[in-house]
């Protein structure tokens, strides 16, 4: 029997400069996981960490070859690209997925290993009692908000990292190729059976949140070119009704000028105009830009990341 088909459960965690969290971690999560009952994998991806995250999981592995792998990246590419390195190489028949930072408690993967154990291939956490800022909170709804409108993805708290998944759905996003998309909601679109569970939040334990504003912008713009149309589709709308109303202006100031006579400043009038036509074009441009950028890279196929080294078991 080969080594995949031996192993319940994996637990995928990309890691990247969490020195101050990784020995909590791993003292809360491995009791977790030798409490229940099933043979286990923990994949650590160390996403180019610049502190002694390294030293540290090669010290964990060191401590648990048997059960614990590590992959290290040469540069940081971002958490998404590490979580589709580690789902490219699980043994698992479930796969969870979990931050290093401690917010998400490791005590909670039992609640969603029993929602996976009913037959649901997609579990995903909706955080209970938030402890971030008020901003992060807002800024969470309206990025919700806005998803939950432009695609077809219904995920209550999309930005919850612990989240378990069947086997096939994990292969499916694989095999998919999505190099610059959100992998939760990837993996929401090619379950079968999903569901969520409200689970626990705390308090980050040491460092701060590697996701600046920007980088959440960058995540959720990615998430609904990915996913839906809607913004080239709005785009075609709003450039339609500025062409109506231009037309109609210009039939206005025609009249007016057969009417009235020639006016100085409707000459200010039309350059306002034209300059407001040129940035709807830019805008226009810039979203058509993004679509294509991303048939690029699926076309080119290139690799979103390079790993320097693999620690794990011969067995």
């Amino acid at each position: 029997m080969s080594a995949s088909a031996t192993i319940k459960l994996s637990v995928v965690i990309p890691v990247f400069n969490e020195e101050g969290n990784l020995p909590m971690l791993c003292s809360r999560l491995y009791p977790v996981l030798d409490g229940l009952g099933r043979s286990y994998e923990v994949i650590f991806t160390n996403d180019g960490s610049s502190d002694r995250t390294g030293v540290l999981l090669a010290a964990q592995f060191a401590a648990r070859p048997e059960v614990t792998r590590v992959i290290e990246f040469k540069a940081n590419c971002g958490q998404h690209m590490a979580v589709m390195a580690a789902f490219e190489r699980v043994r698992g028949e479930v796969i969870v997925t979990l931050d290093a930072d401690l917010q998400n408690p490791p005590e909670e993967i039992p609640v969603l290993l029993a929602q996976t154990d009913a037959g649901f291939d997609c579990v995903g956490g909706v955080r209970q009692d938030r402890q971030d800022s008020a901003f992060r909170r807002h800024v969470s709804q309206l990025v919700n908000w806005v998803r939950s409108h432009a695609t077809s993805i219904q995920m209550t708290d999309q930005g919850c990292m612990l989240r378990a998944y069947s086997r096939g759905v994990v292969d499916g996003v694989v095999r998919s190729g999505a190099a610059n998309t959100f992998i939760p909601a990837l993996a929401y679109s090619l379950a079968q059976k999903p569901t969520e569970v409200p689970v626990a939040h705390e308090e980050r334990h040491a460092g701060t949140s590697n996701y600046s504003v920007y980088r959440l912008i960058r995540l959720n713009f990615d998430l609904i070119t990915y996913f839906s149309t809607a913004p080239l589709q709005l785009f075609t709308i709003f450039a339609m009704f500025c062409s109506a109303c231009s037309f109609l202006l210009v039939v206005v100031l025609g009249l007016r000028r057969l009417i009235i006579g020639p006016e100085v400043g409707g000459l200010f009038t039309l350059f306002g105009i034209l300059f407001f036509l040129i940035s709807v074009c830019m805008v226009g441009i810039g979203l058509i830009g993004e679509y294509m950028g991303r048939t690029y890279q699926v076309v080119r196929n290139r690799t979103g990341y390079h790993i320097s080294r693999i620690l794990e078991s011969p067995e």
